[in-house]
This record gives structure tokens, sequence and C-alpha cells, in this order.
């Protein structure tokens, strides 16, 4: 061939396999622990959601938010609702009937009127929720209708719209 001889590094064979096997795994150990040290974004969002909501009635997304609800109350557009309502969506305290859709329950008991006034009123924070009226946070006594707005998956959704509670005081 061209002239080349390979030859093995000085010392006792098998050392430099050794140091090698050595330094690989070295590298190795530092780098899994400094993967296992970084915070993954998915763990901080899921904890920023569980979190108690700051006030958020002048933030630009929860202002755009309520802008098109309230249009899609006004035109009672279901569509519209369905979609920015989140899947588990509140509107009664009992079981609602088989194939029942809150638009079904708001036609029948006539709340369309209600919501569009609850959707006017100040919203202020109650735990990880946007509520209106405030008198939900304020006043103990108060047994009227509510909505609440919350943040899920990085969007507002509307999460509920209820009368007060059954046998609460009036």
């Amino acid at each position: 061939m061209l002239g080349l001889t390979l030859r093995s590094p000085p010392g006792p064979p098998g050392r430099y396999l050794v140091g090698m096997t050595l330094r690989l795994l070295l590298l190795s150990a530092l780098v899994v622990t400094s993967f296992t040290a970084c915070e993954t974004p998915f763990k901080k969002k899921d904890e920023e959601e569980k979190q108690p909501l700051k006030h958020q009635a002048h933030d630009q997304a929860f202002q755009a938010f309520m802008g098109r609800l309230r249009i899609a109350v006004e035109k009672q557009d279901r569509a519209m609702l369905a979609s920015m309502m989140a899947a588990d969506f509140g509107y009664r305290w009992d079981a609602p009937q088989a194939g029942e859709t809150p638009f079904d329950y708001w036609d029948r008991m006539g709340l369309w009127p209600q919501l569009d006034l609850i959707l006017r009123e100040q919203f202020v924070p109650n735990q990880e929720y946007m509520v209106a009226p405030g008198q939900v946070v304020t006043d103990p006594s108060y047994n009227g209708f509510r909505a609440g707005m919350r943040i899920i998956q990085g969007s507002w959704k509307f999460v509920y719209f209820v009368p007060g509670e059954p046998g609460a005081a009036q």
C-alpha cells in the first residue's frame, strides 16, 4: 500500500481504549445532568395555568375575546359562541336533558338578554377565573346570574354562565 503502518499509542495495550471510554462516559454524564437541570416549558405552563389570575380586565387579549363574545351573543351566533366556549361549559346546576345544548336552554328560558347584560359587567379575578358581575366575589349573599372566563391551553374560553346556586340564600 502506501507504506502506512498503524501503530498503537505508547503504553500498555488497551490503555488507550480505557482512557477514551472514561472520557466518553464523563462527557455523557455531563450532558445528561445538564439536560435534567433544564425546565421544560410544558411544566412551567401547566403551573402557570393553575395559579390564581391577576386582574386581566384591561389585558388586550381579554378585551378582544370579550368584544368577540359580546358580538356573538348579540347576534346569537351559535357557531361562533361554540368555538369560544370550553368543552365542559357549565350552564345549569342540574343534569341537562339528553341532547340539550346551552343555546337550547337559553332559548327555552329566555336567557339571551340576561347573558348580554352580564357580559357587559366589569369582570374581576376569582381564583383562576375572570368573573362577572363583581358581586360574585365581593358579596357572599349574591345569588344572581354569573359568567366566568378562563385561559385554557393559552386562549381565553367562556367557561360558564349559570344562575345562582340552588338552595343558596336569596
